[in-house]
C-alpha cells in the first residue's frame, strides 16, 4: 500500500540496497526476479572421483530428487592433485561412464564436464584436443594466488579466451572468513565474458558466494550470462542451490539472465553451439 501511494512498483526485499532501485521502481521497469522452481540442472559438481564424496550414480539420484531435468559433473582437474584431479586418461574414461550412464535415465540428462585449473600463466590444465571431448568446460583458478591484480586479470582474461571454456568457476577465489579474495579487476572480467560469450559462475557454496552479488548487475547489464552453481561435493550439496538463487535476486537476475533456467532441449542445443555462435 506504501508502494502504490508513493506510485512504485513494488520493491522486492533482495533489491532495497539503494543500488537504483527506487528509479526503476518510478519507472516501472524493476526485473521480475528468478525464483527457485525457475532452474532446471546445474554444472559445477563434484564425484568420488576427485574430492567429492558421492558417487556419478548417487549425485545423478539427488539431482533426480530435486527435479532437476540435467546435471553436469565437473571433476577437478589434474593440477589440483591435492583434490585427487583426472588426468587425461581418467579423465576420458569418466566420459564414457557419464555417456553410458546418461542412456539410462529417461528422465536426467547427464552431461560430461571438468573444472579445468587455469594454470599460472593462463593456459589450461588439458590441451584443446581433450577439452573439446567435454560438453562443456569450467575454469578456475586454483594455485598462484599471490600474482598482482594486472597479472591474475590478464591470466583469467587468457582462459575466457579459451574458444572451449564455457564458464568461469568461482570467479575471485575466496573462501568466507576463511581466505580473502584474491586481487582481480571485475570490470574487465566482465567485460571479457561479454566479449568472448564466456558464462560467469554463480558458486553457490556457502563458503564462496563468488562472484559477489554487488556486480551481477553490471554482468547481467552487459548481457553475460549466469550459472548458478552449487559446487556440490556431495549430493547434499546440491541444496546449494537455494542459497544461489537468493543472490542472484539481489544481484537482479531474471530467469533469462541464468543459463541453468533453459529447458532440457534449448540447453542441450546450446552446449552443442560453438561458443562464438550462442547467444
Amino acid at each position: 500500500d506504501i508502494y502504490d501511494k508513493l506510485g512504485l512498483q513494488f520493491i522486492e526485499p533482495a533489491l532495497r540496497e539503494n543500488r537504483g532501485e527506487f528509479d526503476a521502481a518510478e519507472e516501472g521497469c524493476l526485473p521480475r526476479l528468478v525464483e527457485q522452481e525457475n532452474l532446471r540442472g546445474t554444472f559445477h559438481n563434484h564425484t568420488t572421483e576427485s574430492d567429492g564424496r558421492s558417487t556419478l550414480a548417487e549425485m545423478a539420484n539427488a539431482a533426480l530428487d530435486l527435479g532437476l531435468s540435467y546435471l553436469g559433473i565437473s571433476d577437478h582437474s589434474k593440477s589440483s592433485f591435492q583434490a585427487n584431479g583426472l588426468d587425461e586418461d581418467r579423465l576420458l574414461k569418466q566420459i564414457e561412464s557419464i555417456r553410458s550412464l546418461d542412456k539410462t535415465l529417461p528422465d536426467l540428462d547427464l552431461y560430461a564436464g571438468n573444472e579445468v585449473d587455469i594454470l599460472r600463466d593462463g593456459t589450461l590444465d588439458f590441451e584443446d584436443s581433450i577439452l573439446s571431448q567435454l560438453d562443456y568446460v569450467v575454469a578456475s583458478v586454483h594455485a598462484s594466488f599471490n600474482l598482482s591484480e594486472k597479472e591474475m586479470t590478464k591470466r583469467i582474461i587468457k582462459a575466457m579466451e579459451n574458444p572451449h571454456v564455457t564458464m568461469l568457476g568461482h570467479l575471485s577465489g575466496r573462501l568466507l572468513l576463511r581466505r580473502e579474495a584474491y586481487p582481480v579487476n571485475h570490470e574487465k572480467i566482465i567485460d571479457c565474458a561479454a566479449a568472448t560469450g564466456t558464462v560467469i559462475e554463480l558458486n553457490c557454496s556457502s563458503q564462496r558466494m563468488d562472484m559477489d552479488w554487488t556486480w551481477w548487475k553490471r554482468a547481467r547489464d552487459k548481457g553475460v550470462r549466469c550459472a548458478l552453481n552449487p559446487d556440490a561435493h556431495h549430493a547434499d550439496g546440491l541444496q546449494n542451490l537455494h542459497f544461489g538463487v537468493r543472490i542472484a535476486r539481489k544481484g537482479w537476475l531474471q530467469r533469462e539472465d541464468i543459463l541453468n533456467c533453459l529447458p532440457p532441449k534449448d540447453i542441450r542445443k546450446w552446449l552443442q553451439t560453438p561458443k562464438d555462435k550462442r547467444s
